[in-house]
């Protein structure tokens, strides 16, 4: 006879998966219609009926540590379905954001992107960073008898100790991660993943590059398109950025990048690149939005967590256009005091990554990775 299994509800967990998006888990009534129409639910372990029911009883750790609910790409087919209106994928929204608070690493800036109350702290930390940046670059022209800032960035933020700065930041980003995986894995093993990670990891990266699964999708086939231009674009855009950084670090390069110069041809295309590359982002992006504010239902089951990456990353897009606009037009001062507010989001985007909607991507390659068949 098996042995008797003790359940203790966490109550309050119950609570903050209603307040961060799950509020109408208490609805399901477990007919497993979610399972059955969710293309991406596997046979051998169906989701999201059991994640659904350990969500009711606030069945923390189970959750948590269980990779089903990365392996659910939120493509809205079981909600559109759901007979009790319950929203499963809303939930699995939910109990991912309760994961990437719960691993990772330091948890104290986890708790801050969660939440609006951690916003202003968010924001000051790279303000009086570059403020202080842009203050001592001055201060050494002016001791240099260097001549005052003209029409370019480079000249209030020159491009080398910049870059020196957001490589370093890259670095802690990766420790932070590198951390935080360590912990999500720990997490799914207890869980019963037990996949060869490092088998799985580029088939998994394969399709989260060409968004296979969310081209299973029924209800929302505008989300492919959507995340697929946003990703794609991003991608094009680090890597740019990051080529013409170590260019620049070891004077293979110099900017600004002209838009197009036969003589810098190499430099052309990249900027040509990068320009395509903002428009795929944008493109994206708005898709996105659009979706979300005409869709009653999801503008009401969108969080905090959910708009702070995507109004973070547009922000991010927009203000980096109008800079350079700027630029262009040589409206300086302006150009300079959007140039800073770029930065202070680029820094934003990129150091809260390992906490925001961002590390999606991480923990999702990782979790399909551990379950992989074959």
């Amino acid at each position: 006879m098996p042995e008797p299994v003790l359940i203790e509800p966490d109550v309050q967990f119950i609570k903050t998966v209603q307040r961060t998006g799950g509020c109408d888990v208490k609805k399901c009534y477990q007919c497993a219609t979610c399972s059955v129409v969710c293309n991406l639910s596997p046979d051998e372990a169906p989701f999201p009926r059991k994640q659904m029911l350990e969500a009711q009883w606030g069945l923390r750790e189970r959750l948590l540590g269980d990779p089903a609910i990365w392996l659910c790409h939120n493509c809205g087919d079981c909600t559109t379905k759901c007979p009790r209106g319950a929203r499963p994928g809303a939930v699995f929204g939910a109990l991912r954001s309760q994961a990437v608070m719960r691993y990772a690493w330091p948890g104290f800036f986890a708790r801050l992107v969660a939440s609006p109350k951690g916003l202003p702290v968010l924001v000051l930390i790279p303000a009086v960073l570059f403020a202080v940046f842009a203050y001592l670059m001055r201060s050494w022209e002016h001791s240099a008898g260097h001549a005052a800032p003209g029409p370019q960035f480079a000249d209030m933020f020159p491009l080398i100790p910049l870059e020196i700065f957001f490589f370093t930041l890259s670095g802690l980003i990766i420790l932070g991660f590198v951390v935080s995986v360590a912990r999500f894995v720990r997490g799914i093993r207890a869980s019963g993943a037990r996949g060869s990670i490092l088998a799985g990891l580029v088939p998994s990266a394969v399709e989260i590059m060409t968004h296979s699964r969310f081209a299973k999708c029924v209800a929302e086939k505008k989300r492919f398109w959507g995340h697929l231009l946003t990703f794609w674009g991003f991608v094009a855009l680090a890597g740019i950025s990051t080529i013409e950084g170590f260019a620049v670090m070891f004077g293979v390069m110099k900017t600004p990048l002209p838009f197009w110069d036969p003589e810098r041809l190499v430099e052309s295309f990249l900027k040509i690149g990068a320009h395509a590359a903002t428009v795929a982002i944008l493109a994206g992006l708005v898709i996105m939005l659009v979706d979300r504010f005409q869709d009653p239902a999801k503008r009401a089951a969108s969080t905090y967590f959910d708009w702070f990456f995507l109004v973070l990353l547009t922000s991010v897009v927009l203000t980096g256009i109008l800079s350079e606009t700027l630029r262009l037009l040589g409206a300086d001062p302006a150009m300079f005091g959007i140039y800073f507010v770029h930065l202070t989001l680029i820094f934003m985007l990129f150091a809260y990554t390992p906490y925001s909607k961002f590390a999606h991507i991480v923990y999702r390659t990782i979790a399909m990775a551990a379950t992989r068949k074959g």
